[in-house]
């Protein structure tokens, strides 16, 4: 069975004076602004494509490792995924980084890289972003 998620997103005025506000549809939870400069030099407040693709990115790795990790027979205790996302004026997304530590018990630092590395692989967020570089970083903390 497949679902759809919606968000909208409503803008005014020019790239570099305007703003907008996006606003998550499917869940409800919540709205977010954005502006050009949210994007492109500070956040003040704001959010940015960018930083929705890189919560978008961190959660469904995370999902994707917690189910290899599951499947391995070593389910995690913990997670922590941070994605960060590089845009560059002019250019765009440049490249992704994500670093993950986590907590498994009956699991070498070794395995727990190959985990980590097929969950990149096999995100479904990874998988859509296949034209951008990702790298990783994972470790048992």
């Amino acid at each position: 069975m497949s679902t759809t998620r919606t968000a909208k997103a409503h803008w005014e005025g020019n790239l570099a004076e305007g703003a907008g506000r996006v606003n998550l549809e499917s869940s409800g939870v919540g709205a977010f602004d954005v502006s050009w400069p949210a994007r492109a030099e500070e956040p003040n407040g704001k959010t940015s494509p960018e930083e929705l693709i890189a919560a978008a990115h961190s959660s469904c790795f995370s999902m994707a490792l917690s189910g290899v990790l599951g499947k391995a027979g070593t389910p995690p205790t913990s997670l922590d995924t941070q994605a960060d996302v590089e845009f560059t004026p002019g250019t765009g997304i440049t490249g992704i980084h994500l670093t993950v530590v986590g907590i498994v018990d009956g699991m070498s630092e070794e395995q727990f890289v190959e985990a980590a590395e097929d969950a990149k692989t096999n995100c479904p967020v990874s998988q859509a972003l296949t034209g951008t570089t990702i790298t990783l970083s994972a470790s048992l903390g």
